[in-house]
């Protein structure tokens, strides 16, 4: 798993001339239903927002266009109203109070707000075709009930008029953060939920990540003319200013959310990526220097960092990408981040290599972050540990040795749920951490352990190529490495991400030139094995799963397929054996390495 800051003075700069026209190609307003069944929804906004720097308030008019890609008749929509969160008695945080772990960044901040600090998205007036419809406010969730039900392929707008105040920063957005920031605005206005052929997706804000409709935005944001103001998409024309307050205009095509940061203080700069994105890096001017050495310097690994994810997943296709100080931690966002400034060089790097790496793993391969966190936090992390390891003096020969730690530990720590818990219903914020970031990259790593490295390169860019722009599920990346391998894969999403089933592959015996193997877990996989003989040479060997119908390709000595219910497996080596190890490369996350080595005495 998340804009662009104008100082009126560097508009020209900022946004490069040229950046106000589409830069995706062939960009359709809908997604009808193609031959193969799918189909998603559409959603063009254009709104307009006054913001009061002083109360921290705004007020918004909102226009929806709506198209009902769905061979479904819709008789309701539904809207987010995130900020709702930030009010004691809310979910999120009587969650925050109750859960045994709580995220020190919320515990018990948000049940004392004061009135004046709180959250809200107050929504004064609706209309569906010109006409009132009625609403109900529960929570962070608007319910509408339509005046006419929307027929498939049916567009209708939707008109609305809403108050809203921007909480004291807490989790992700808000006001005045702990590093100074003004305002970091993420998912701050009415957001149409999703629906697919799922049904919809209106979940309440709790704690964790979002999921949007995909569609064009045009935004006018109103602010105090002294503040640098950042936001997705590009900016038209220069600001319109009058009476103490500039209005800038932003568009931003085919994304499915929009944000914005603010703050008077902010420096700007710029990079060029060659035969890529200009990015932009925004970040407080009263940072101690240590910092902003660090921020200076960020920004020609941010240019390497964009180029090895264009060259390994997809080239990015939008005409920016901006790095900004804000919110808490690091969050992704469209077309840009938000992070805090005030870290260590290594961190910076790392947090920012997370983030924008974030863009191709649910920006645009657009999962939905509440039922497959994994897929979002999971293959981040793979591809930006990958990323990382590209940019030091002396790589690593295993970047995910890390994921696969935090993920054995999970395994074997009694607190494991499977990988399709809803990422608001894990038992321990802990258990949700290691599962959606270790697991979810170990996936994508193992599954380069069992089609071959050089075919996991081939299925991330097929992944992206056939699903960027889209919703893909679990199955999506799963049916990719099958045609790109002709192998069956289905047992690995079965057993690794719908059940908390372990791998455990042990040597039993040796005995003379017989080596006898066995499986303890529960979870079937291919076996890699090193044989070391008596007489000092080694011999790889390769024991294909038979339920895969075939094997990855390999340069060791293929043998007998290992049928998963056999619970042992017997093979005579070419001589006399001293020792025995069960995948030497540590990319097979058997969660009992001890028993994974056998040496004659």
């Amino acid at each position: 798993m998340k804009n662009i800051l104008i100082r009126l003075s560097v508009i020209a700069l900022m946004f490069s001339c040229g950046a106000t026209e589409n830069p995706i190609q062939n960009s359709k307003k809908t997604t009808k239903v193609s031959e193969n069944g799918y189909w998603q929804q559409h959603v063009d906004y254009a709104m307009e927002i006054d913001m009061d720097v002083n109360s921290f308030q705004y007020k918004g008019k909102q226009k929806l266009v709506y198209t009902n890609n769905s061979p479904d008749v819709l008789n309701r929509v539904y809207y987010h109203l995130y900020f709702n969160a930030f009010q004691p008695g809310s979910e999120m945080d009587v969650r925050s109070r109750t859960i045994k772990d709580p995220d020190p960044r919320v515990g018990d901040r948000i049940n004392k707000l004061q009135p004046n600090e709180i959250g809200y998205i107050k929504v004064n007036s609706l209309k569906q075709n010109g006409t009132t419809i009625s609403h109900e406010t529960v929570g962070t969730v608007l319910e509408v009930k339509l005046n006419q039900p929307i027929q498939p392929g049916e567009s209708v707008t939707f008109d609305m008029v809403f108050d809203a105040q921007v909480p004291v920063q807490i989790r992700r957005s808000g006001r005045n953060n702990k590093e100074g920031v003004a305002l970091s605005m993420t998912q701050w206005y009415p957001k149409l939920a999703e629906y697919d052929d799922e049904g919809w997706h209106a979940d309440p804000y709790i704690g964790r990540e979002f999921h949007g409709v995909w569609g064009d935005f045009d935004v006018k944001l109103t602010i105090d003319k002294n503040y640098v103001v950042g936001g997705t998409g590009y900016q038209q024309g220069e600001p319109k200013v009058k009476s103490g307050k500039k209005t800038i205009h932003f568009k931003a095509p085919k994304v499915h959310d929009f944000t914005w940061a603010a703050d008077p203080d902010f420096i700007h700069d710029t990079m060029q990526v060659p035969n890529g994105p200009m990015l932009h890096f925004y970040y407080k001017k009263d940072l101690e220097q240590k910092y902003l050495d660090n921020w200076k310097n960020l920004q020609p690994e941010t240019v390497k960092l964009m180029q090895f994810f264009s060259e390994n997943v997809g080239k990015y296709p939008y005409e920016q990408y901006s790095v900004i100080q804000g919110g808490d931690g690091g969050m992704e966002y469209a077309m840009s981040t938000l992070i805090t400034g005030q870290r260590s060089f290594g961190s910076l790097v790392g947090v920012t290599a997370h983030e924008l790496a974030h863009t191709w793993f649910q920006f645009l391969l657009a999962t939905n972050e509440a039922k497959h966190e994994w897929m979002d936090e999971g293959f981040t992390s793979y591809i930006s540990a990958l990323a990382m390891n590209s940019l030091r003096e002396e790589p690593r020969d295993n970047p995910l040795i890390g994921s696969y730690r935090g993920y054995i530990s999970l395994a074997n720590s009694g607190i494991e749920q499977p990988l399709t818990t809803h990422a608001d219903r894990y038992a321990l914020n802990g258990a949700y951490g290691r599962a959606a970031y270790s697991k979810g990259a170990v996936f994508m790593a193992q599954l380069g352990y069992i089609i071959g490295e050089d075919n996991l390169k081939k299925t991330i860019k097929k992944y992206y190529n056939d699903f960027s722009f889209k919703h893909p599920k679990p199955m999506d990346i799963v049916r990719t490495a099958e045609r790109i391998t002709d192998l069956e894969l289905d047992w690995y999403l079965i057993d690794f991400a719908q059940t908390t089933n372990t791998i455990d592959y042990g040597v039993k015996a040796v005995e003379g030139k017989s080596i006898i193997l066995e499986r303890i877990g529960l979870m079937p996989m291919p076996i890699d094995l090193t044989v070391t003989y008596t007489d000092g040479s080694t011999e790889e060997f390769y024991i294909p799963l038979q339920m895969m119908r075939g094997e990855k390709p390999t340069s060791a000595t293929i043998i007998n397929d290992w049928a998963w219910a056999m619970p042992t497996y017997t093979f005579e080596a070419n001589k006399a054996v001293k020792s025995v190890e069960i995948d030497a490369s540590q990319m097979l996350a058997d969660v009992k390495r001890e028993n994974n080595t056998f040496t004659k005495e």
